[in-house]
């Protein structure tokens, strides 16, 4: 017996159905071999193939954006060529300075310009989607009223129906509130063409964060506001982020509306580079590269700032919930 209970002691975790065997005989604990501990030939063959694929997919994502930036480096007569570089062999940053300094037209808009009237359009409508999605996702989401699935369905139907379709219409909605070539005009615009999109996915997340975590903290003594603050808010914040994130690119590459409503001094970035081709002369692609890559920039900035935002807003909310 004390064999048995020594066994037991020294091999800790192992079922006793391993340690002894018929008629209370200690028994060898069996062990998994080396050779089974390895994967098989067809699991390493299928890892290898999606890892392949993830990296084709990769290249052919990053492939644009490195080709834009090699052009906005490279000089003009060298891009227009029968055997093109793939790494800049001549770099020069002339076509930065022509794109920053380039009028869309006589009396027209430059970069500075257009990237100022960007940012307000596009923090506007960002604030002003967010803010009325927000509260119309939780009213949908938590509140019983009558209406309320067909308001859900014609927001789903909205969705489908393309912006073309309305660009006369809102055309002579914005010309008959005299708010042409104005930001006001093209941010209502924005906001009417993204808050529906918003809506819909922001009552995903506010239906998926259960009502009883508010009810839980308004008993240890919460009031109502002070649980949705400090319950509800951090769980909704990586779905404000996510909705946030395609509004932001909605407003900022937005270019037909824009192309519609603006001119002058008002045009968006979008429509800015479009003045770069044109029919008298020769399209300077050094250039149009470079305003490319300035106009990317915003966005990538904006894109590593929101990643740590989102990571961090999943973290509390797990955390408090």
């Amino acid at each position: 017996m004390s064999t048995q209970i020594n066994a037991s002691v020294q091999l800790g975790t192992i079922g006793v159905e391993e340690v002894l065997g018929e008629g209370g005989t200690p028994k060898t604990p069996r062990r998994r071999s080396i050779e089974a501990r390895r994967p098989s030939g067809r699991r390493t063959a299928t890892r290898a193939l999606l890892n392949t694929a993830a990296v084709i997919v990769f290249l052919c994502s990053v492939f644009p954006v490195y080709w834009m930036i090699n052009m906005s480096l490279t000089p003009p007569n060298k891009i227009i060529s029968r055997s093109p570089s793939l790494v800049p062999l001549e770099l020069t940053w002339q076509n930065y300075v022509t794109a920053w300094t380039r009028e869309a037209a006589p009396g027209q808009t430059d970069f500075p310009h257009g990237l100022m009237t960007s940012s307000i359009v596009t923090v506007g409508v960002l604030i002003v989607t967010l803010l009325f999605a927000f509260l119309a996702s939780i009213a949908v989401a938590r509140f019983h009223f009558k209406g309320r699935r067909g308001f859900i369905i014609s927001v789903l139907v909205i969705q489908m129906i393309p912006g073309e379709a309305m660009m006369f219409t809102l055309y002579g909605m914005i010309d008959d509130w005299r708010l042409m070539n104005t930001m006001l005009g093209l941010g209502i615009v924005y906001v009417a063409a993204v808050i529906p999109f918003t809506i819909w996915t922001l009552r995903g997340f506010v239906a998926g964060v259960p009502a009883d975590l508010e009810e839980a903290a308004m008993i240890d003594g919460c009031t109502k506001s002070q649980a949705f603050r400090r319950v509800t808010f951090p769980l909704l914040a990586p779905g404000l982020v996510a909705t946030g994130i395609f509004a932001f690119i909605q407003a900022w590459n937005e270019f037909t509306m824009a192309l519609l409503l603006m001119k002058g001094y008002n045009l968006t970035l979008p429509t800015w580079l479009n003045s770069f081709q044109s029919a008298t002369e020769a399209t300077n692609w050094g250039a149009v590269m470079a305003g490319a890559t300035l106009i990317s920039i915003p966005v990538v900035i904006f894109f590593l700032i929101v990643q740590g935002r989102m990571t961090g807003g999943l973290v509390a909310g797990a955390v408090k919930g």
